[in-house]
C-alpha cells in the first residue's frame, strides 16, 4: 500500500500533532478539599433551633431519627434542652383512608391558618415504608404545592420504618424541636392504616378524621375505635356532583356518633363537609378546631390529656429501649436465627422459642 505522506514531494510540509485532548479527570480535583459537614455540638443545635434556623432544625430532626448510639446520646441532650421552650403550639393529628386527600387538605388548612393567623406551621408527614424493601417514596411534600413554597412552613416527610402503625419512631421528639424553633401550629399526618391512629392520637391536641363519600357504603368506614378517638370528622371532596353525596355521608356519620358515649371533653365530635381542592369550607373546619380547643382548655381536659400523653410516651420509650437492648445482646441474633429454623422445622413451639430467647437475654453479662 502506498503512503503519500512518505513521498519526497511532501518533504517540506509540516504535520501538526493536532489538538491535545483534555485529561479525563478534573485537574483541579487534587487541589479541592471536600470536607464533610461539620458535626454540630449540642450548643450549636440549641442556638440554631432557638433562632429558627431551618437548616439546623432539619439536621436536628435527622439526628433524632438516627439509629447510631452516639447520635442518640446527643439527640437526647438536644431534645431535653429544647423541652423548656416547647409546649406552646396547637398540635393537630390528621388521619383518613388512603385517597381521602390528606395531603391536599393539609395544604389548604395550612395556607388558611398562615393567612388568617400568621405564625409558623410545621407539617410532619409520615410516609409508609415498604415491608419488603423498607424503602419509602416520601412524596407528601410534592402534594403540598403551596405550603412547600411558603417561607413560614416547614414540611418534614419521614419514613415510618416499620414502627408502630407507620408513625415515625421519633415524631414526638420532632414536635418538641419544632415548637422550640417557634412553630406554633403543628400537623401530624398519619399513613391511615394499622395502629397509626392510636400513636398519633397520643401526641396531638385535636384529632381530625378525613373521610370521603361515594366510595361505597359510608357505614363501612365507621370503625368504633377510630370514631371514638376522633375529635372532629370532615367529609372531603364536597364539590360539584359529589356535594349531595358528601352531605348524605355527613348525616350518616352524625347519626352513628349518637350511638357512642359522650367523650370526656363533653362535646360530641362535629361532622363537616369541605373541599380541599377548591378551598371550600376550610374556615368552618378551623372554627371547629378552635372552638374545641377553647372548650378543653377551659374545662382542664387539654392539660390532663397532655399529661397522659407524656406518660404514654415514657412507657413507649421503655419498650423501645428494651427491644433495642434485647437485640443487641451478644449472640442474640444467631440464637434468633436458630430458633426461627427450629420453628420452620416444627421442632419447637413459638412459646418455647420465646422462652429460650428470654432466658438468654436474662442471663446476659452486665
Amino acid at each position: 500500500m502506498k503512503h503519500p505522506e512518505n513521498d519526497a514531494s511532501y518533504k517540506g510540509l509540516k504535520v501538526n500533532s493536532g489538538v491535545e485532548q483534555p485529561a479525563s479527570l478534573n485537574p483541579y480535583l487534587s487541589n479541592m478539599h471536600l470536607k464533610r459537614a461539620k458535626r454540630l455540638t449540642a450548643d450549636d443545635y440549641i442556638s440554631g433551633i432557638l433562632r429558627g434556623d431551618v437548616n439546623i432544625l432539619s439536621r436536628a430532626v435527622t439526628l433524632v431519627e438516627s439509629l447510631r448510639h452516639d447520635d442518640a446520646v446527643l439527640a437526647r441532650e438536644v431534645v431535653e434542652r429544647c423541652l423548656p421552650h416547647s409546649g406552646h403550639s396547637l398540635r393537630v393529628g390528621i388521619t383518613g383512608v388512603p385517597g381521602a386527600g390528606k395531603s391536599t387538605s393539609i395544604d389548604a388548612f395550612g395556607m388558611h391558618v398562615l393567612k388568617e393567623r400568621g405564625g409558623k406551621l410545621a407539617v410532619l408527614a409520615v410516609d409508609p415504608s415498604s415491608e419488603r424493601s423498607k424503602g419509602s417514596i416520601l412524596g407528601d411534600k410534592t402534594r403540598m404545592e403551596r405550603l412547600s413554597l411558603h417561607p413560614d412552613a416547614f414540611i418534614r416527610p419521614s419514613a415510618s420504618a416499620g414502627s408502630l402503625g407507620g408513625v415515625a419512631r421519633k415524631t414526638r421528639e420532632t414536635i418538641i424541636l419544632c415548637e422550640a424553633a417557634g412553630y406554633d401550629t403543628i400537623f401530624v399526618e398519619t399513613v391511615g392504616v394499622g395502629q397509626s391512629e392510636t400513636a398519633v392520637y397520643s401526641m396531638v391536641d385535636f384529632f381530625l378524621l378525613i373521610q370521603i363519600a361515594g366510595a361505597g357504603d359510608e357505614l363501612q368506614g365507621i370503625k368504633r375505635g377510630i370514631m371514638e378517638m376522633a375529635d372532629g370528622i370532615v367529609i372531603n371532596k364536597a364539590d360539584g356532583d359529589n356535594l349531595a353525596e358528601a352531605r348524605r355521608a355527613a348525616t350518616h356519620y352524625r347519626n352513628a356518633l349518637q350511638l357512642f358515649p359522650l367523650p370526656e371533653s363533653g362535646r360530641r365530635p362535629e361532622v363537616l363537609t369541605y373541599s380541599g381542592f377548591y378551598d371550600i369550607g376550610i374556615a368552618e373546619v378551623w372554627k371547629m378546631i378552635y372552638d374545641y380547643v377553647e372548650l378543653v382548655k377551659s374545662n382542664g381536659i387539654f392539660d390532663s390529656r397532655r399529661k397522659r400523653q407524656a406518660k404514654y410516651w415514657m412507657y413507649e420509650s421503655i419498650n423501645e429501649q428494651l427491644q433495642s437492648l434485647f437485640h443487641s445482646t451478644l449472640g442474640m441474633e444467631e440464637l434468633i436465627k436458630d430458633c426461627e429454623q427450629q420453628l420452620l422445622e416444627n421442632r419447637i413451639t413459638s412459646f418455647a422459642a420465646a422462652a429460650k430467647l428470654m432466658q438468654h437475654f436474662n442471663n446476659r453479662e452486665g
